[in-house]
């Protein structure tokens, strides 16, 4: 009799162990990503425990990466049959490791998606070509002129009328070091940060295309040997330590008042205030400032997400996640991983009162509404034809336009030699 009710018991425990899951299959998620400041990483965490308390059946974790080493880290994971699920990437980043053919297509979920909150244009395009969409756009980012305006005024300058061309800056640059201020800091390091700089200059000196409609390169012309003269100019005022500079010596730099003016995304909103020890209403913001013969420009570029499983369960986590992570609710609390950086990619979330209600965003209300007005001008190499040019991954992957910036102040070339040195080294690259 015992062994009788023993076996009942057993079996009723199995009957309730299956109603509530207890024996399913937890599928797994590991997400890829490149945002390392701790305090991102923590927000990011945050939205993924809600995530996976609210649905037992899914784990989805993060590991990050550093952009320094993220092509080869990727590409061995792939190699070692070790990639995560999702990876976030860049839109160069997207055609290097799409060659490896493990990037699933994301056509279905993104239509799904945009369906829902509806996607900005400008996000998406550079992830769709060949046919399809090959990355689920995150948040874009663009780059800004930062200017303080409480050392503007101690110079002399009107703070509320920032500089609007190249000349323009340059005689305030040199009105403020006469009031002993570094007027500003522009990076010539072997780095990301370089790219980015350099090229928003570019596009403001219409110097934007590395490719033409053929796909051959173009880097070498006047357009871009004035824009790197000008460059020249702008890193021979700036901080000696310049030439190893990376994301976070440009913004300590800017709060601590040792430059008055920085080119950068915006990332500088969130810190200003407690690091530099003024109000907030002395953090100045502007768009890149440009020649008489250029045009209002700086580089924009969405972050996104790709996907590289093609194992159904996993897919359909993802999508389960990413549906979440999308609802406007939730995806301005996500992109306050760093306020005023991350721009919304889509119209939902643009008009969503957990985007704007954000302290730091409300606080500088007028300058996120810049930037997202600047992105309407923003560019991006290697994307601005309608065909993408799938070779830009080997260059920026290199960071050739950063090399061919330490050629010119590092190695004392001309202007004219180091873009010389620099398109051979694309052609080179993409052999």
């Amino acid at each position: 009799m015992r062994k009788i009710t023993s076996i009942l018991l057993v079996i009723c425990f199995l009957m309730v162990a299956v109603s509530f899951n207890v024996f399913s299959k937890q599928v797994e998620i590991k997400i890829w990503h490149m945002e390392q400041p701790p305090h991102r990483v923590k927000v990011f965490q945050n939205v993924i425990d809600e995530f996976n308390k609210q649905n037992p059946d899914i784990y989805v974790k993060q590991q990050v990466l550093d952009w320094m080493n993220a092509y080869q880290k990727t590409i061995a994971a792939i190699q070692a049959r070790q990639a995560p699920e999702i990876l976030f990437t860049l839109p160069d980043f997207t055609t290097v490791i799409k060659q490896t053919g493990v990037v699933q297509p994301v056509d279905d979920l993104f239509n799904k998606l945009d369906k829902k909150y509806d996607f900005i244009d400008a996000a998406v395009n550079p992830y769709t070509y060949d046919g399809h969409t090959w990355a689920i756009p995150t948040y874009g980012m663009v780059h800004m002129m930062w200017y303080r305006k409480d050392l503007f005024e101690k110079a002399g300058l009107d703070p509320d009328n920032p500089p609007q061309t190249w000349d323009e800056l340059l005689e305030a640059v040199k009105k403020l070091e006469e009031n002993g201020i570094t007027g500003i800091g522009v990076p010539a390091s072997h780095h990301m940060y370089t790219d980015q700089a350099i090229y928003s200059f570019m596009i403001a000196g219409g110097a934007h295309e590395i490719f033409n409609e053929d796909g051959e390169i173009v880097f070498n012309n006047p357009k871009t040997i004035k824009t790197f003269k000008f460059y020249n100019q702008l890193v021979n005022h700036s901080p000696q330590d310049c030439t190893g500079w990376s994301w976070a010596e440009p913004q300590l730099a800017f709060n601590n008042g040792t430059i008055a003016i920085a080119i950068e995304k915006g990332q500088f909103l969130g810190p200003f205030e407690e690091e530099s020890g003024v109000d907030g209403s002395n953090l100045g913001g502007a768009p890149v400032p440009y020649p008489e013969d250029g045009q209002r420009g700086s580089i924009y570029y969405p972050n996104g997400m790709m996907i590289l499983t093609k194992d159904k369960e996993k897919l359909a986590a993802v999508e389960k996640f990413l549906n979440y992570l999308y609802e406007p609710e939730i995806n301005g609390k996500w992109l306050a991983m760093e306020p005023g950086l991350f721009l919304p990619v889509t119209n939902a979330t643009l008009n969503s009162e957990s985007f704007w209600s954000n302290p730091i965003v409300d606080k500088y209300k007028d300058l996120v509404k810049l930037m997202i007005e600047q992105s309407k001008y923003g560019r991006l190499f290697g994307f601005n034809h309608q065909t993408v040019n799938q070779n830009i991954g080997k260059i920026a992957g290199q960071h050739i336009l950063a090399q061919t910036v330490q050629k010119m102040v590092v190695k004392g070339l001309s202007p004219e030699e180091a873009i010389k040195w620099g398109e051979e080294k694309m052609k080179e690259a993409i052999k």
